[in-house]
């Protein structure tokens, strides 16, 4: 079912440090600053060869990465994005062998402008799932 990792996502307290860590120290291309509001963050991508990094960073007071930070202040890795053909498949697949999409069940528009769902972390090891539907 799950194709490419498509990004790992890393939750940071100081996105304009992180994206020059990349970006100078090891000279990796990084994208512009995204806001994504219905999402509560602000993204940068860090391009590499075969995925990329998303640093992620709090915007507004009910961000999700405002309560990582609280427990991790120096931040850390906040999810796996994997890639999959049928986003509305996969989660009825997953439901149905006792997976739990998180929210609503309503696929989102991610930040590639694509569908994307959270999958829950207890389901995967402790570690929160994204899934983005991509067309072939």
């Amino acid at each position: 079912m799950i194709g490419n990792l498509n990004h790992v996502a890393i939750a940071v307290p100081d996105l304009a440090a992180a994206t020059a860590k990349y970006r100078d120290q090891l000279g990796a291309a990084v994208s512009e600053p995204q806001e994504l509001p219905e999402h509560g963050v602000t993204v940068v991508f860090v391009k590499m060869p075969n995925t990329k990094l998303e640093l992620l960073h709090p915007l507004g007071e009910n961000s999700p990465i405002a309560a990582f930070l609280e427990k991790n202040p120096s931040g850390g890795m906040h999810h796996m994005c994997f890639e999959v053909e049928d986003i509305r498949a996969a989660a009825q697949k997953l439901s149905e062998e006792g997976g739990r999409v998180l929210g609503d069940g309503e696929p989102k528009i991610g930040a590639h402008g694509m569908p994307v769902l959270f999958l829950h972390p207890k389901d995967f090891d402790g570690t929160l799932i994204e899934l983005e539907e991509v067309k072939k």
